[in-house]
């Protein structure tokens, strides 16, 4: 849940902290105060991006902080672990964003510098924002199906069906681009044959490469090479070089040893250093005769590193990206001869992998069916407490003849708001305030399957009122009981029920506006007050009346 939240220099409001409980916290004020800046800072903080529009009128930067608890939060530290971000103290989650002015934003989580991918993929955890236009959602095909699965519980049936799916289309892919390669030439086949001809003649393995690659550079340096590593052999083992000066050491040493036992040691490492000399003299030896390359020998070095540059030049800047390429030209040639048989197979594995599909679309459909049935009468329910008491809601399988990404078949909510009406489809029959009222309903009815456990409603008791606005403000508290519901509201039936309450004003006395919002809840008189407004005059004896009975005791 929400516990703290820190906003400075958005919009109008300059500063406020505020501490949020769990249950259900109202959020009211005149049109035009300011309620959307509080929205915007958890939108922010939930990843949604920004301007610096929205940084206030002489201010260098707005920021946005919060303090989130999640009693068990085994499921955000294995995401944080993901994103690479540290994990949750006891359980709580800290989210700082940043937008200077003239800086790069920044975001911080737990501490941890993210990004902004990592702030909307943890948002999609922890906040779930319905506003003014979420019923408009519920005219779309995609969005029924997803209120049903929701409702169904179908994860299982529906991922071995995407499952299927993919590998089917998969290999639909891949047929249409077999299909669409042309048949090569005698001419084409020929150069594709000479291509890998060549590649083929090449080791084409890392320490081949870099042996060819060893020897060339030798190759070109061989005069030098040879030069330094006979110089170095001659220092060492000449006439005058090291190893015969230290012949005359070791007789000395010898000598000291006979005089004193105690400088054995001196001179066992003496005698070591003489024989680890003369053997880097012999192997600088054979190093310069390796420089010495035959006509043939040059010849062939020259040849395959020629080739093997070719290769790079035409197929990839290294030894993997030439192999994939050598592997393709294969396939190629393959292909070509015999096409109509490697076709037929695929077709075969195309048949096996539909028929796989349409049986994992079964399960799947029929999870929806049964799914389907219980929407609608837990729907057609949640529809009749908000006032439509003759309404039906009904959810119509459709089934489909081709497979889609979601199955065999696809869903239609249909509603008659009136006793006698046939049920048609919402899109054809649902005034704004009828969506609202349904998609309330099925929102109510869902909100025990929803893991997210903070729900924010912009305005979505628009277009009721009555005695139909204290029943949503019931529906908003009953969801409540499971989630941390914040609710930006005009109606007082509504506002009256919230456990917490947040006021928000504009004040225009100054040379300049301010926003404010402050919590009301602990002070009894002040919230009749603002019920009172709501109901169209604080001030009106009748209004405060009937706040008093409105606000929740």
């Amino acid at each position: 849940m929400l516990q703290t939240l820190r906003i400075r220099n958005l919009a109008l409001l300059e500063e406020v902290s505020l501490e949020f409980e769990s249950g259900f916290t109202v959020v009211t004020g005149e049109t035009g105060a300011g309620k959307s800046i509080l929205l915007g800072a958890l939108g922010l903080l939930a990843g949604e991006r920004a301007d610096k529009t929205i940084i206030r009128q002489g201010a260098a930067a707005c920021e946005v902080e919060a303090a989130l608890y999640f009693p068990n939060p085994s499921a955000i530290d294995t995401l944080l672990a993901e994103l690479d971000l540290p994990p949750c103290e006891e359980g709580q989650l800290l989210l700082k964003r940043s937008l200077p002015r003239e800086k790069a934003p920044r975001i911080t989580i737990n501490g941890g510098l993210a990004t902004l991918s990592a702030l909307q993929r943890l948002g999609e955890r922890w906040i779930d924002f319905h506003g003014p236009s979420e019923p408009r959602r519920l005219l779309k095909e995609s969005c029924q199906l997803d209120l049903l699965d929701l409702f169904a519980r179908d994860e299982t049936e529906l991922a071995a069906y995407h499952a299927a799916y993919q590998t089917w289309r998969e290999l639909l892919a891949e047929r249409t681009r077999l299909t669409g390669e042309t048949r090569l030439s005698p001419e084409q086949a020929a150069f594709v044959e000479a291509q890998l001809a060549k590649l083929d003649a090449l080791d084409l393995t890392e320490e081949a490469v870099a042996t060819l690659e060893r020897d060339f550079s030798r190759l070109n340096r061989a005069q030098e090479l040879t030069r330094l590593c006979g110089g170095l052999e001659n220092g060492l083992a000449g006439d005058d070089g090291v190893t015969s000066r230290l012949g005359t050491l070791l007789r000395e040493a010898h000598q000291l040893e006979q005089l004193d036992p105690a400088s054995r040691p001196l001179t066992e490492r003496l005698h070591a250093a003489s024989i680890e000399l003369n053997d880097l003299a012999e192997e600088l030896r054979i190093l310069g005769g390796e420089f010495h390359f035959d006509p043939e020998q040059a010849e062939r070095v020259s040849q395959s590193m020629s080739a093997w540059l070719d290769a790079k030049r035409r197929h990839g800047p290294d030894v993997a990206a030439v192999a994939a390429a050598r592997e393709e030209l294969r396939r190629r040639l393959e292909i070509q001869g015999d096409i109509e048989g490697t076709l037929a197979r695929l077709d075969s594995r195309i048949a096996a992998a539909e028929t796989t599909a349409r049986s994992a679309a079964r399960p799947l459909r029929s999870a929806r069916t049964k799914g389907a049935e219980a929407l609608a009468l837990a729907g057609a329910a949640g529809i009749a407490r908000l006032g439509f008491k003759k309404a039906e809601f009904l959810v119509r399988i459709l089934p489909l003849d081709d497979l889609g990404p979601r199955g065999d078949c696809a869903v239609e909510f249909l509603f008659s708001p009136n006793v006698g009406e046939a049920p048609l489809p919402l899109s054809r029959i649902a005034s704004s305030g009828e969506l609202a009222r349904v998609m309330l309903a099925l929102k109510t009815v869902l909100a025990d399957l929803d893991g997210v456990p903070v729900l924010v409603f912009d305005e979505v008791d628009a277009n009721v009122g009555g005695e139909i606005g204290r029943i949503v403000g019931e529906q908003m508290a009953g969801i409540a009981r499971g989630h941390q519901v914040l609710c930006v509201t005009h109606l007082p039936q509504v506002a009256g029920l919230g456990d917490s309450h947040l006021l928000v004003e504009k004040d225009q006395s100054g040379e300049r506006a301010v926003v404010r919002i402050a919590p009301i809840h602990g002070e009894r008189a002040a919230r009749i007050g603002e019920l009172a407004r709501m109901l169209g005059d604080r001030h009106a004896k009748s209004a405060r009346q009937h706040a008093e009975e409105l606000l929740k005791p």
